[in-house]
């Protein structure tokens, strides 16, 4: 028998490996099976930004002179883009630090399942951890807050991208930011430490006409100030934007730098993933 014989006889004989998307989404299927068996990490997932939207919201709830919305409708879209951040960056830069001090990294390497699988797996649970959370955070702020649903198609697509590009760009920073923890244990303190910084300095959780300008500064270097700015553009009327730094929604500067972000956190996987800690050699 011929080499070239026997190659194609051991191709037939031997089944061929489902395409990286299809695996992906098996991935994806098994990562939200996973997530949703952990009740307690689930009700703190979708609890913790709703918990401390209404608390926010019920200590400043004034109205806030010349904006036309109340400080409490102020605090529903900067909600929903931390929360937005919470379900990628966080969530996956503690994951996936804890799965590589765990090995599961090392081992999944070691089997057939081509790499992009195991990133697009990651991609379906954020997407639908962070499509969930931010329907449980419009749902409250619609209803307790009085925050308007969009009125146009135009608007509708200023979410859809905004949404889009933001999860992606925290998302591909959570993975990067993955691999500066030692260990697992550690996982936590430095993921979740510059996420809390970056709430502060964004708009978050307080008003950026109360921010110093060189904290601002520091804020629209990343993308949650940005999403936080975007999405008041969506959900809060025209007259808001007197609040802005630059007294504009400024959505194609949004568009920039959460681009800019995407593509630059794609760089930094690239150039810092890694399948198994320093340790193990």
């Amino acid at each position: 028998m011929t080499t070239t014989a026997a190659a194609a006889r051991a191709e037939a004989v031997s089944p061929r490996l489902p395409a990286a998307w299809t695996l992906g989404l098996h991935r994806g299927a098994l990562e939200l099976r996973q997530f949703f068996r952990q009740r307690e990490q689930v009700v703190f997932t979708f609890a913790f930004p709703v918990v401390f939207l209404f608390l926010f919201a019920s200590i400043f709830k004034d109205d806030v002179s010349g904006a036309g919305v109340t400080a409490s409708q102020l605090y529903v879209p900067a909600m929903m883009a931390a929360g937005i951040m919470s379900t990628s960056f966080q969530s996956l830069g503690i994951s996936i630090a804890i799965e590589r001090d765990e090995k599961v990294l090392r081992r999944l390497r070691g089997t057939p399942m081509p790499p992009a699988a195991y990133f697009l797996g990651k991609i379906w649970l954020v997407l639908v951890t962070g499509a969930l959370e931010t329907a449980v955070l419009l749902l409250v702020g619609t209803t307790l807050y009085d925050v308007d649903l969009p009125s146009s198609a135009a608007r509708w697509f200023d979410f859809a991208w905004i949404f889009v590009l933001g999860l992606t760009a925290c998302a591909l920073l959570g993975i990067a930011i993955s691999s500066v923890p030692k260990s697992g244990r550690s996982a936590t303190s430095v993921v979740v430490l510059p996420f809390l910084v970056l709430q502060f300095i964004s708009g978050v959780y307080i008003s950026v006409a109360t921010i110093p300008d060189w904290m601002l500064t520091v804020g629209a270097l990343f993308p949650l100030k940005w999403m936080c700015q975007g999405l008041r553009g969506v959900f809060l009327p025209e007259s808001a934007r007197v609040l802005e730094q630059a007294g504009s929604w400024e959505f194609g500067r949004v568009a920039l730098v959460l681009g800019a972000w995407c593509v630059g956190g794609l760089a930094l996987c690239l150039l810092t993933f890694r399948w198994k800690n320093r340790r193990d050699g």
